[in-house]
């Protein structure tokens, strides 16, 4: 594509780069490294919040606040693409998913056209996993049918959708040339360091270079050129381990990722490549960051391998002082690590997607707390505790190699954000109920239901730093005593439980989605707008309640934060088609349907002021 169809904004990247060098401790100056270039009007320099607290709610509603309306946007199944056929429950086929709106949205992220004025873009969704119970009228796992595998894997991996803003809200365009599916079959690139080792070949790919399809998409990022970042995470579930021949390592290795002994959906009954009897390297094609061009919908996807194997929750890329790329990353799990990437190369800001090589060469950190409130990011390179270990070893084995280094377990940690406006880094720690005493340090709590965020400054302000400090920005859970929350200082909080996705507005509030409260408070999970700085800080407000047995994910703000794109992912989860516990998104089909939603104020004021 040419570069008249990437996003531009108020000052080139170039211009951005040179502001971010010249006066990165002058805050209000640099609103972040990709941000601060979309963002056009930036709106008023205050963090104050203007909406009025929602209750919690155990209704099959989706709620947002007096003054906003939230509008399904898109729904598992709708056409996106030219060919699609409407969606149809009894007559679904791999054909018709692969052209349609897949399953369980999660990650989302906005790009928008050049010369549109903020009013045309594209989305990029995430489809994190399958749910057959809720996909197929009587399905049995017993009976699990060829055609029924092939509508799991075609629901899965990233959609791709133009949409627009009316005078009556956003629509899609449905006729775009940026419409696409990216599924479990798609073939893509493995590129970086573990590309052709052996580690990666199979009978399928005798030279370990092109992988077929990406699944258990959660969370993402959008990078400093224009693409977006994909993670796949729990990929695990997807293969068969109960006859893996001989390799105790190879063996370890699967225990340490959670392999499992049959596989949750069972595509290896039908489609070989997931039974790792037969294919034991398969699985180590999986667990990858993966970039995707948004606009070039003709282009090949890429496994970008420099930035470790591991259950990724998020990649977010930010410009460290000199033009090296870095990339935050959590690796969702009790007891799992805090991961970040440094490039070894600059950007160049007029190097279009060609910057996407800079994904493959560097070093990935892992981070080790101290209690005295420092840190340390430790190089994953074979010296050390590493020494003899190939570089293709310690990216697919990442979490073996960061255990050696004696990297700090954390409790759960998912996503991880930089605030545009402060420059500090937030990271979600969801929860660890599995945790027995808190560790004095970054997990203070022993049975943590509830989870808690951390804030995090590198040394010198600069995101490629060896050295950090960290502090606790926000313990969750109902306030009082104990394992109870903490929220600022006074005042009114509405307590929140299970920080999982992240996003900040153009004035550094953090808004925070929520996975686990119905069975942690029991109430709906929800969204929750929390200013950083100022008397309310640390205090949140609660944004909009999710339907019935949701969990809300990849928040998005539009360049002038007069939207908020969220997804509802598996509404009534749990109920089957039999017996429902959701219908949202009452759209007439009775079905419960993961949607990705705007919300938008009716005065046209940015979103939360």
């Amino acid at each position: 594509m040419g570069p008249m169809s990437r996003p531009t904004g108020v000052e080139s990247y170039a211009s951005l780069l040179r502001r971010r060098l010249d006066r990165r401790d002058f805050l209000g100056a640099t609103l972040g490294c990709f941000g601060a270039a979309l963002i056009g009007p930036q709106a008023k320099p205050s963090s104050a919040l203007g909406f009025t607290s929602l209750a919690g709610t155990r209704e099959d509603v989706l709620e947002v606040p007096e003054g906003y309306r939230a509008e399904v946007l898109l729904s598992w199944g709708q056409p996106i693409c030219k060919g699609a056929g409407e969606f149809r429950l009894e007559e679904q086929s791999g054909a018709s998913q692969s052209l349609q709106f897949g399953f369980n949205p999660d990650f989302s992220a906005c790009f928008p056209l050049e010369g549109s004025s903020g009013n045309r873009g594209l989305l990029v969704v995430n489809h994190e996993y399958p749910g057959p119970n809720e996909m197929f009228p009587g399905y049995e796992r017993a009976r699990l049918t060829p055609s029924q595998v092939e509508v799991q894997m075609a629901a899965c991996g990233l959609s791709v959708v133009e949409v627009q803003r009316t005078k009556d809200g956003w629509r899609v365009v449905s006729d775009s040339r940026y419409n696409r599916r990216i599924t479990s079959s798609t073939a893509m690139d493995l590129a970086g360091p573990v590309r052709g080792d052996a580690l990666v070949r199979t009978a399928l790919d005798a030279g370990g270079h092109e992988v077929l399809g990406t699944f258990a998409n959660c969370g993402g990022g959008k990078t400093p050129w224009g693409t977006v970042l994909s993670c796949e995470e729990n990929f695990h579930e997807y293969f068969a381990r109960a006859s893996v021949p001989k390799g105790e390592r190879l063996q370890e290795g699967f225990r340490r990722y959670g392999m499992l002994d049959a596989s949750l959906y069972g595509w290896d009954t039908h489609v070989p490549r997931f039974d790792l009897s037969e294919h034991p390297q398969e699985a180590h094609r999986f667990g990858w960051v993966v970039e995707v061009d948004p606009f070039a919908p003709g282009s090949k996807p890429k496994k970008r391998t420099a930035l470790g194997r591991m259950r990724h929750e998020g990649a977010t890329p930010v410009l460290a002082d000199d033009g090296r790329v870095v990339v935050y990353m959590g690796d969702d799990g009790h007891f799992e690590y805090l991961y970040k990437f440094v490039s070894a190369g600059r950007f160049d800001p007029e190097g279009g997607e060609s910057n996407g090589e800079l994904l493959d060469r560097g070093t990935l950190f892992v981070a080790r707390f101290h209690l005295d409130g420092t840190g340390d990011w430790l190089p994953l390179i074979p010296e050390g505790p590493l020494e003899g270990w190939s570089p293709a070893r310690i990216l697919v084995h990442a979490r073996a190699a960061a255990d050696r280094l004696g990297a700090t377990p954390m409790d759960r940690p998912e996503d991880v954000e930089v605030n545009p406006v402060n420059q500090r880094v937030y990271v979600c720690m969801t929860m660890n109920p599995a945790r027995l005493k808190g560790d004095g340090g970054p997990n203070p709590r022993a049975s943590n239901r509830h989870g808690h965020v951390l804030e995090l400054s590198e040394f010198g302000g600069d995101f490629a730093a060896r050295r950090f400090q960290w502090s606790p920005f926000m313990l969750a859970g109902p306030e009082g005593e104990g394992q109870g929350g903490q929220y600022g200082r006074g005042g009114k909080a509405e307590p929140l439980s299970c920080p999982d996705n992240i996003a900040f507005d153009g004035v550094g509030n953090l808004w925070i989605a929520t996975d686990g409260q119905p069975s942690a408070l029991g109430i709906n999970d929800s969204i929750y707008a929390v200013p950083t700085a100022g008397p309310e800080r640390a205090r949140p407000r609660r944004f909009l309640n999710g339907p019935i047995g949701c969990e809300i994910c990849g928040p998005e703000f539009t360049p002038d934060f007069r939207t908020l794109f969220v997804c509802v992912q598996h509404p009534g989860a749990g109920g089957g088609l039999e017996s429902p516990r959701s219908r949202w998104p009452h759209d007439g089909s009775g079905l419960p349907r993961g949607s990705l939603v705007a919300v938008t104020g009716s005065d046209g004021r940015p979103v939360g002021s």
